[in-house]
């Protein structure tokens, strides 16, 4: 089974055009969504109560990991033990599990998490800690798929029971990683779209870069290696689930509009849409 789905529902006014049903428009399209508030912080029990009681039951969230629990700089009033976080985030987040709506953890780490001995006891670590719940890892430091390293990293992916993230982005040379599309996990394996915006992902604007960062719209021949890869991964795990986080120029939606139409497939469950006034 392939998946598609963006990451937030909050920036693709082309599908979620209405202010008050961004959440509930969002899953009358697509069944699924990577939720990256949690990465800023972890949200209160009321955020998750209504994200579970906004969308159908079918309907799954990818809960982005909170930024100090993949060792991203803390913010300076966060003063909380790692132990603490990783227990508060845990909870908030228990009854989006108990309601089978997580389709799995994302924890990206950031450029300066190489692969080194203290960073692999961290992901064993990560996966005590997270226990069964599925979780899935993308890196962003090289080292990791290098010749000298790859094989061993995928070795220990699987024996993790992580979920590799495919990652499709610009071969920057300080925050890129190749594009290995090699599923670690049976049940599923994921793939994460940046868009191939070069000048934008090494981030020299430091004012505004975010903006440019994913500014990317996918042509047709893109999307067909990216089709060709889900099917072949589709082979290897049972579920396959396509993320577009080009959203800086409003393209994630149209691109995966497009690469549905081209795999052909139709989402089951989804909200239902609501009429246009004039059709």
């Amino acid at each position: 089974m392939i998946e598609i789905g963006l990451t937030g529902w909050s920036d693709h006014g082309t599908i979620t055009p209405d202010p008050k049903r961004k959440l509930m428009d969002y899953a009358s399209h697509f069944p699924v969504v990577e939720l990256d508030t949690s990465f800023y912080a972890i949200p209160p029990g009321k955020n998750v109560a209504r994200w579970i009681e906004s969308t159908p039951a079918d309907f799954q969230f990818i809960p982005k990991a909170y930024g100090p629990l993949t060792t991203h700089s803390r913010r300076a009033e966060e003063t909380r033990s790692l132990d603490e976080l990783f227990t508060l985030y845990i909870e908030a987040f228990r009854p989006m599990v108990e309601s089978s709506k997580v389709k799995a953890f994302l924890f990206q780490f950031p450029p300066l998490f190489s692969c080194v001995r203290e960073n692999v006891d961290y992901l064993r670590k990560v996966r005590q800690i997270m226990g069964d719940w599925p979780v899935a890892v993308e890196f962003r430091h090289k080292s990791w798929f290098s010749e000298e390293f790859r094989e061993g990293t995928l070795q220990f992916l699987k024996e993790m029971q992580f979920i590799n993230v495919v990652v499709d982005q610009p071969q920057t040379p300080d925050n890129s990683i190749p594009f290995v599309p090699v599923a670690t996990n049976p049940d599923k394996t994921f793939i994460r779209l940046h868009g191939r915006n070069y000048e934008g992902w090494l981030g020299d604007d430091s004012v505004d870069w975010r903006t440019f960062r994913t500014l990317y719209d996918y042509s047709a021949e893109e999307l067909a290696t990216i089709k060709e890869a889900a099917l072949a991964l589709e082979k290897d795990s049972k579920e396959v689930t396509i993320i577009f986080n080009n959203n800086s120029g409003g393209h994630a939606a149209p691109n995966a509009k497009t690469l549905q139409k081209m795999l052909g497939i139709e989402f089951e469950g989804l909200a239902p849409r609501q009429l246009d006034l004039f059709e």
